[in-house]
């Protein structure tokens, strides 16, 4: 296998085969365990680590959010606990029944294969809205220590991605080898899963370039950015996924520098440092999806001072924007970044934002120069 050139001395990882004995014997010793403690005549309970806001932590060391210590239970004999502990019980069902015939569905297909009534003299379904059946499986994952993709469940795809790489997409009964140089105006469509049955094969860049709006990804693949830096470029599409994020971080191993290049307010912020750190709600994979040494290269209240055109390309800030400035002031991940403190200030201060796309003000090839300029000049924010 072949090295990223100008990636330092890191070799292509080759993904992992997915773990199918490992899921479904977790699987497995979990309705073994509910079952010893009915025989014992004993409250069946499923325990977990607990994903509550409280006990989510900043690993100063590795430069992520990841769960504490705290665990909590749901038991069946509870008034309050015994409907989700039948819930949890129902999607490990499902997901068994996944692993065991080979088959994947979305989240959203598993919600409808439990959308059922408990009996028909019950006027109660298992579960009535997706929003239910979302957090068990994220309950699943922490508790048995797997992903969902590990269970069979893959979201919707977003992301797209193009630069000089081949991959290998083992899909069904075929081997296929994509070359992401190669996929005209579109693109190559990240998939839910970027690591079971992927194989990065040939990676030639220097760097990766994330690049939050759909629009401006096209604008710079209409000008054929990747290849005139030999970098790979991605967009999310807006907030990143866990696969997009999941293939930043895969990328960053082998070795590419990260730059985030996003709108200066308060979703481009939050897009870029889900993409860093990984997000509280993802916590239990953090170490998976967040990619500590990424940058943000823009825009930046910043670039005020150096683009004069920029003065008149300002919009006023939302009390969405001011308040979410106002939240990452207090975040320990953030405030220790003195550059991003003073970022956060002016914004507040001027009450106003910029969106990448006014750097198509002067023309619309500037927002490559500008590009060009803080990667070369490291012109970026921590």
């Amino acid at each position: 296998m072949k090295r990223a050139e100008g990636a330092g001395k890191a070799t292509l990882p080759k993904s992992p085969e997915k773990d199918d004995k490992r899921a479904k014997a977790e699987l497995e010793g979990l309705a073994e365990g509910i079952i010893k403690s009915i025989d014992r005549k004993e409250n069946p309970k499923i325990v977990t680590t607990s994903r509550t806001k409280s006990n989510v932590i900043y690993d100063d060391k590795e430069g992520i959010l990841k769960l504490g210590d705290s665990t909590e239970e749901r038991t069946f004999v509870n008034v309050g606990q015994a409907k989700r502990f039948m819930q949890t019980i129902a999607v490990a069902a499902k997901c068994y029944k996944f692993v065991t015939e080979n088959l994947h569905t979305s989240i959203r297909g598993l919600f409808y294969q439990l959308k059922y009534s408990l009996g028909e003299d019950i006027d109660e379904n298992i579960f009535n809205e997706q929003g239910e059946s979302n957090p068990l499986i994220e309950d699943l994952e922490v508790a048995l220590n797997v992903k969902r993709e590990d269970l069979n469940l893959n979201a919707t795809r977003r992301g797209v991605l193009a630069g000089d790489m081949k991959v290998m997409d083992s899909f069904g009964n075929e081997r296929l080898e994509i070359d992401t140089s190669r996929m005209g105006r579109s693109g190559w469509a990240i998939p839910s899963d970027v690591d079971h049955d992927i194989e990065f094969v040939d990676v030639k860049a220097k760097y990766v370039l994330v690049v939050e709006k759909d629009a401006v990804w096209q604008r710079l693949n209409e000008d054929r950015f990747w290849q005139k830096e030999n970098c790979i470029l991605i967009s999310p599409q807006g907030q990143a996924t866990r696969g997009t994020r999941r293939i930043i971080r895969k990328l960053s191993d082998m070795g590419l520098p990260v730059y985030v290049f996003n709108d200066g307010d308060a979703w481009g912020w939050y897009i870029y440092w889900t993409i860093k750190t990984g997000s509280i709600n993802l916590a239990y994979i953090g170490s998976d999806i967040a990619t500590p040494s990424a940058k943000f290269i823009g825009v930046t209240m910043s670039d005020l001072e150096k683009y004069d055109f920029l003065k008149k390309m300002t919009m006023r800030a939302s009390e969405v924007d001011l308040k979410r400035a106002q939240e990452m002031l207090g975040y320990p991940w953030i405030n220790k970044h003195k550059e991003w403190v003073e970022e956060l200030k002016k914004v507040i201060k001027t009450k106003t934002k910029l969106e990448q796309d006014t750097l198509q003000g002067p023309r619309l090839t500037f927002i490559d120069d500008y590009i060009r300029e803080k990667i070369r000049n490291k012109e970026y924010l921590p």
